[in-house]
């Protein structure tokens, strides 16, 4: 890489970092940029997506305890989809095209779908990202084999396995859920800390989060990375066991976030403040320790995930068992809806995603990240929905600023460059 192509870079990600705070000022020049006063909602449904996951309990919980009809949304259908392939292609679809309006979606994606990463023919489908669902709550779990090794935080250990099992012949595989997903980023973050290249030392399989414990069952991967409850069910089938929760890569993590087709936000701007309303009511109400138990149990209903309760109601609640022997009570790592900005997206957060992305080759170390940051997270609308709930702890920045890793890597929203020299492994120079 020349000096200046290297400084041209540089000059981008720091741009981005400035800016992020200006965003929100250019709202006011983009269609739906505010709520139109007064009015109820222009529709009565939207159709949502989902995966069955714990972290889409929000949406769950906002169909089946009446959210989103109280706020004049008495026809959202909030539906399953098969894989986050599924809900890529139905988003580009549209619900006018039999697809879907908006989703309960990993963070990177709306990002990869709007600049067309992922898309048919590249072709780029503008999306909006109006909330953080969740933070915290995924895990990275390793086959039983391993369970002599106790493979956990630190990778090195997981590296020496690796080694041993490629010496004898044998493939290494890990899986995640979507290329430049949340699980794909915790999966290559935790294994390039421990010295493992996830491009070149193994093989990475993408594998749909409900399909992940029956293919470990059959011996298709050593190790995953997934939401709940499926590192619960693969502990409590005695399949394999948890190394570590992403919590512990970083400590309140930003996880899945609730997006709509841009299109769908600016031509319906009235529904769109009432599905977000119903959505954050859904996530308050999903945090408080009360209704924990009633959480699980709509989760675990048939329409939803169709797991045991057992499988959602431990991890939901702060008790980690990690099939291991380690047992952990009020884990400092549990999921959270609501609690601490779970639910505000943070463009900081945005921003490190990007660069994360920009790091493994999905996005050209030439984005404008600034640019797609600006266009995709509306973080206004989530302020404008908190403030018509009373919600009074907004926060006052867009960034959250400084985040520190397990492995004491500091990503400074200010300096993403930085960020990205100071990493070993990546496919950019």
């Amino acid at each position: 890489m020349t000096d200046g192509f290297r400084n041209n870079r540089r000059d981008l990600l720091k741009g981005a970092a400035a800016s992020l705070s200006l965003a929100a000022l250019a709202r006011t020049a983009l269609p739906g940029g505010a709520f139109a006063q007064g009015a109820g909602p222009e529709v009565k449904g939207a159709k949502l997506g989902f995966i069955a996951l714990t972290d889409a309990s929000p949406l769950f919980v906002a169909k089946e305890k009446g959210f989103f009809a109280k706020h004049g949304m008495p026809d959202v259908e909030v539906l399953k989809q098969a894989s986050w392939g599924t809900t890529r292609d139905n988003l580009v679809l549209g619900s006018e095209g039999n697809g879907i309006d908006g989703a309960h979606i990993l963070t990177p994606m709306p990002y990869l779908i709007s600049a067309g990463r992922v898309t048919q023919n590249n072709v780029p489908v503008p999306m909006h990202i109006l909330a953080r669902l969740n933070s915290n709550g995924q895990c990275i779990s390793v086959a039983k084999e391993y369970l002599d090794q106790k493979v956990a935080l630190d990778a090195k250990v997981f590296k020496a396995a690796v080694e041993k099992k490629k010496a004898a012949g044998k493939s290494v595989k890990a899986a995640m859920t979507f290329p430049g997903g949340t699980h794909d980023l915790w999966l290559r973050y935790w294994m390039a800390a421990g010295g493992i290249d996830p491009d070149k030392d193994i093989e990475t399989i993408v594998v749909p989060p409900p399909q992940m414990v029956a293919n470990m069952k059959v011996g298709t991967m050593d190790c995953f990375c997934v939401g709940e409850p499926w590192n619960a069910q693969l502990v409590q089938q005695g399949l394999g066991y948890t190394a570590l929760t992403t919590g512990e890569l970083w400590k309140d993590h930003p996880e899945k976030a609730f997006a709509m087709r841009a299109s769908f936000t600016e031509k319906y701007p009235n529904a769109t403040r009432a599905l977000l309303m119903a959505v954050l009511e859904a996530q308050q109400w999903c945090d408080k320790p009360e209704n924990k138990d009633e959480v699980a149990a709509i989760a675990a209903k048939r329409q939803w995930m169709n797991v045991p309760v057992a499988d959602v109601a431990g991890r939901i609640k702060g008790t980690i068992d990690y099939g291991d022997g380690r047992v952990v009570e009020n884990s400092p790592f549990v999921m959270k809806f609501w609690n601490d900005n779970a639910s505000y997206p943070y463009q900081s957060h945005d921003l490190w995603f990007l660069t994360e992305d920009i790091r493994w080759g999905k996005f050209d170390a030439q984005t404008d990240t600034k640019a797609l940051i600006a266009k995709v997270n509306r973080e206004d609308l989530w302020r404008e929905a908190a403030k018509a709930l009373g919600v009074t702890a907004i926060p006052a920045s867009t960034s959250r600023g400084k985040e520190t890793f397990f492995d004491g890597k500091v990503f400074d929203p200010a300096d993403p460059a930085a960020y990205l020299s100071s990493l070993g492994i990546k496919r950019i120079a």
